[in-house]
């Protein structure tokens, strides 16, 4: 994993925004329809060339195929293991049910969304079937990424995340799920980082569950869910180094309240027992810009680095590259070490297929306000001007 050796290096947290055309052919793909696999495939290469050049001409250093080619950034895993059916009846975040003029806002906004709510549950043995989708999707952004970033990564959503989304309704217990989750998304995961790319493990289960799925637990009992939730990360992914894998926290990508979030100092010693060498964090969301305190109160281990969300990701305002800079200072403050911060986003933008919460343009140009604010922070840092 590269560090911001003489400048702040830039990054996103993963999806960005599809066309109709592919969103119409991944929503059929994902609900069994017919689809033609030529046209699918087509699309995929003209959709992954297309956010390779914006983020490239963005300025970003650290880039991805902007999870152009699956529904959701966790709801296409039943597409590629066996052992789900049904459908499951998810928990919506406890502000959801306070305030059902959310719910009826949402419905508004986002009529004809990919599967959210009502994923399949995990019905028998779990068993993930081919690799070659995998494969697929790797080869594809290889070959049109070429030499356009310093290093490139890819997502694949955590155990506990998809246990959480997609209900057990087979095995005799969460752990034993958890378990068998992770034993077979290490396929993907190996996959990944045989290629050559960092892997991302995408984890909002870590916080945003706090009020979904464990809400009627106290916070400390939340803590060791937490804490069980990651040594499945960290069984899925041992044997892999862990400076080639970064793994993403967040609070839910929606544009709520969030008035009942757990605070992150609460759960970041539980979030450190992650064999990984990077956090992606975030820290603009309106309800957690205040938290970079925690990282004083618990310091980030020296063999991680910061991977900061400097914009938010559901409002179509672009940040001034000013405060962007200031918010990479405030990291670089807390962590004590500007070599170990990449400014990035705080959550993806295309996080499930048509809900999409920032129109297109404007997230080429926050993805771009990155750019500009990390080398205005970069100027000051390093007491020169950058390039």
């Amino acid at each position: 994993m590269i560090f911001s050796q003489d400048r702040i290096l830039t990054t996103h947290v993963g999806s960005l925004p599809r066309n109709d055309k592919l969103s119409d052919l991944l929503v059929r793909q994902e609900a069994g329809q017919p689809f033609d696999a030529k046209e699918m495939s087509s699309e995929l290469d003209k959709a992954v060339t297309h956010v390779v050049d914006k983020q490239a001409s963005a300025g970003i250093d650290i880039g991805n195929d902007g999870e152009q080619q699956r529904v959701g950034f966790q709801t296409y895993v039943p597409q590629r293991m066996s052992g789900f059916g049904g459908v499951s009846k998810r928990r919506r975040g406890k502000e959801f049910e306070e305030f059902p003029e959310l719910v009826a806002s949402l419905l508004r906004r986002f009529p004809h969304t990919s599967k959210q709510q009502n994923a399949p549950e995990c019905q028998a043995e779990l068993k993930y079937l081919d690799l070659k989708p995998i494969e697929s999707e790797l080869a594809r952004f290889k070959k049109i990424a070429g030499t356009k970033f310093a290093e490139t990564f890819m997502t694949a959503p955590s155990p506990g995340i998809i246990s959480s989304t997609m209900l057990n309704a087979y095995y005799d217990t969460h752990d034993a799920y958890l378990a068998a989750l992770a034993r077979e998304m290490r396929h993907e995961y190996l996959a990944i980082h045989k290629a050559g790319l960092i892997l991302q493990i995408d984890a909002p289960d870590l916080a945003m569950d706090r009020t979904m799925l464990y809400r009627d637990l106290d916070d400390a009992g939340f803590v060791k869910a937490v804490e069980r939730h990651i040594a499945a990360i960290n069984a899925g992914i041992e044997g892999i180094p862990a400076d080639r894998v970064r793994l993403h926290i967040c609070y839910g990508n929606w544009e709520g309240p969030h008035i009942h979030d757990i605070p992150l100092a609460r759960i970041l010693p539980a979030i450190y027992q992650a064999k990984v060498g990077a956090l992606s964090i975030e820290f603009s969301n309106p309800r957690h810009a205040h938290e970079y305190d925690a990282l004083k109160t618990h310091p980030l281990p020296k063999d991680m680095l910061l991977i900061p969300g400097v914009i938010e990701t559901t409002s179509n305002f672009v940040e001034h590259p000013e405060v962007v800079a200031r918010r990479i200072e405030e990291a670089v403050r807390v962590v004590g070490d500007r070599e170990r911060v990449i400014a990035a986003t705080d959550c993806g933008f295309g996080t499930f297929t048509n809900r999409e919460w920032v129109i297109e343009p404007a997230v080429w140009l926050k993805l771009r306000a990155i750019r500009e604010g990390a080398d205005i922070a970069s100027a000051r840092l390093w007491g020169k001007k950058v390039a």
